[in-house]
């Protein structure tokens, strides 16, 4: 995945210490206006389920002294510390390969042609990523080259029919 030179930083200083807190860091992101960026910083447990609101919480005050050691940008900023929530961001290949046949929308570094792209992850490996797209044809694409890739979220709005005739 590509992330800027700040974002890589950050991540780097933070899934060193996440193991102490048994948790993995999802992503990283630095958004916003210069004058005014925000680094937002995504936790889910080591196993891989959510945090709660109180667990997220808790984690804030560690992962603010990492950030604030890294000094990721110049001036104030604002820290937002939260699980990753139905779009959840995909950047490594065991991402790719834990949420294999889910449904995303993935954006290349691309200069030419295409760049957005949306499908099911029927492949994962070390290397790269293969969707099977909305047209029934499947693409590789290297992790190199992948600028963001989020899951789409499945809205179940019927509910549970159980029990009912």
């Amino acid at each position: 995945m590509v992330k800027s030179k700040v974002e890589q930083l950050v991540i780097d200083a933070l899934e060193a210490r996440a193991p102490e807190h048994d948790v993995d860091i999802v992503d990283v992101e630095v958004v916003g206006a210069t004058k005014a960026p925000t680094v937002r910083v995504r936790l889910e447990a080591a196993d891989g389920s959510s945090l709660t609101l109180d667990q997220v919480t808790a984690h804030t005050s560690w992962v603010s002294e990492i950030v604030e050691g890294v000094d990721p940008v110049p001036g104030s900023y604002t820290l937002e510390v939260s699980s990753p929530g139905m779009a959840r961001p995909l950047r490594r290949p065991r991402d790719f390969e834990r949420f294999c046949g889910q449904e995303c929308q993935l954006t290349t570094t691309a200069t030419e042609g295409r760049r957005k792209f949306a499908g099911r992850i029927v492949q994962a490996d070390d290397h790269a990523a293969t969707l099977e797209l909305e047209d029934g044809s499947t693409q590789a694409f290297r992790y190199e080259e992948i600028k963001k890739c989020v899951l789409k979220p499945v809205y179940d709005f019927k509910g549970s029919k159980e029990g009912k005739n």
